[in-house]
């Protein structure tokens, strides 16, 4: 595919969200190569700045970079359009720190860019094709980014108190971008607003410019522009955190809760291994141990993936948070609307289908007998289980925390673990689980 500039120059004007300024951004075409540059046309020497991820000084509600003294405040609209729209080359220039809010969506930049007329040019453009999978966890967050052959985001948002709760997947081309994502708008819970003031933020904030959830009401000046915008806004501010990037994605992002914190976190961990690939000319990957190291406390799911046996759509634990002992763990189970089961177990009353929590359970369980010997071409296997209890139905948005604790032990390779499955924590399930190491070869 070739890289792409705009025809001809093109401008708006508005008032900033977070700084309550006047601006004018103009966007004008550039050559190829040239990249995404901003230009603070306000400050003496007229400094650029080229979004980067190491730029990031400040996410909160909002992705901010600098280089040296000229900063850009709320980035992530403009980068979003532009990534959205296929736009490789161009030069923006803003008379003030931050863009115009518009109406709190990327659509007022796409409708620009499509004014600006898109066209191709001469070279290639070049994508950051992820090789292996990539996460990052951040309190009751979590990012999941696979390999794929497209840009593909797959995002559960959800308030704290699960009122709100909404889920969408896209393979992200212009066509999609335009109609299913720049017009979603910026939106906010009530109860933050005065902390955000205090902060010195939204001195330009306003109905005509964002959504407020309060409680279980939406306030909002004109209709919901879809039934899930919530979700829709968060793709938006993925995409354009995902620009800092530097290149193009080529990846499966899986979110659950994002924001801009985490949204930095995975732009930074996709970088380091763009970076691996690039100094290393693809340098041949060190082997991980297949078994639980005296020295690790926790597992991530790179890690998870050395110990377990399975793969998509049957690994069902995302992380190992603790090891609290040689005998007992606790594990997350981030839960969400992606999952391929729920499609089918119900259409319109998605519940986590029983046997799955019992597979988790034993997942978790697994591990730790791994852990207590060399897990080396071996596999825990279930065996049984007894005195299963469910007790409340796990839906989208809920994170599962499982506790497993080793109770026998015959000799490292046959084991009984009582398991718990909890939420809010509140217990939904457990079981008592039986299961021996056997060798890999056994299963074929």
């Amino acid at each position: 595919m070739k890289q792409r500039t705009i025809l001809r120059e093109v401008s708006l004007s508005g008032n900033a969200l977070h700084t309550g300024e006047a601006v004018t951004l103009t966007m004008k075409p550039a050559p190829a190569g040239h990249g995404i540059l901003f230009k603070r046309m306000d400050i003496a020497g007229q400094p650029e700045v080229k979004p980067r991820v190491d730029q990031i000084t400040d996410l909160v509600r909002a992705t901010t970079i600098q280089s040296g003294h000229a900063k850009i405040i709320l980035v992530e609209h403009v980068l979003s359009a532009l990534y959205g729209c296929g736009i490789d080359n161009v030069l923006v220039e803003m008379n003030a720190s931050e863009p115009p809010i518009m109406d709190g969506s990327a659509k007022p930049f796409v409708n620009l860019i499509l004014e600006a007329e898109p066209i191709e040019q001469e070279a290639e453009r070049q994508y950051f094709v992820l090789d292996q999978p990539v996460s990052v966890t951040r309190g009751g967050s979590s990012i999941i980014a696979l390999p794929s052959d497209s840009l593909k985001i797959s995002c559960t948002s959800a308030d704290d108190r699960g009122i709100h709760t909404q889920h969408l997947s896209l393979t992200i081309d212009p066509d999609t971008y335009i109609t299913q994502v720049a017009a979603a708008r910026t939106f906010t819970v009530y109860e933050d607003i005065e902390e955000l003031i205090k902060l010195g933020k939204i001195k330009g904030g306003s109905l005509d410019n964002a959504i407020v959830i309060k409680g279980d009401k939406i306030i909002s000046k004109d209709p919901l522009r879809f039934k899930d915008e919530f979700v829709r806004h968060k793709i938006l501010d993925i995409i354009g955190d995902l620009v800092l990037l530097g290149l193009p994605l080529k990846a499966h992002i899986i979110a659950t809760r994002p924001g801009h914190a985490i949204n930095a976190e995975l732009t930074k961990a996709l970088y380091a291994r763009m970076e691996e690939i690039k100094d290393g000319a693809r340098k041949k990957p060190v082997a991980r141990p297949k078994q639980v190291l005296a020295t690790e406390t926790s597992l991530d799911i790179r890690r998870l993936l050395d110990m377990l046996p399975h793969r998509y759509p049957f690994v069902m634990l995302d992380r190992v948070v603790e090891f609290v002992s040689a005998d007992e763990l606790v594990a997350i189970k981030n839960v969400t609307y992606n999952e391929p089961y729920f499609s089918g177990h119900y259409p319109g009353n998605p519940v986590m289908p029983g046997v799955l929590q019992v597979e988790a359970m034993a997942q978790a369980a697994g591990v730790l007998l791994l852990r207590r010997g060399s897990g080396e071409g071996k596999v825990a296997l279930l065996m049984s289980a007894d005195k299963v209890k469910f007790r409340k139905a796990v839906r989208p948005g809920d994170q599962v925390v499982l506790n497993a604790k080793l109770t026998r032990t015959r000799g490292n390779k046959i084991a009984t673990a009582e398991v718990t499955c909890s939420v809010d924590g509140l217990v939904v399930s457990s079981a008592e689980l039986m299961f021996s190491l056997v060798e890999e070869g056994l299963l074929e």
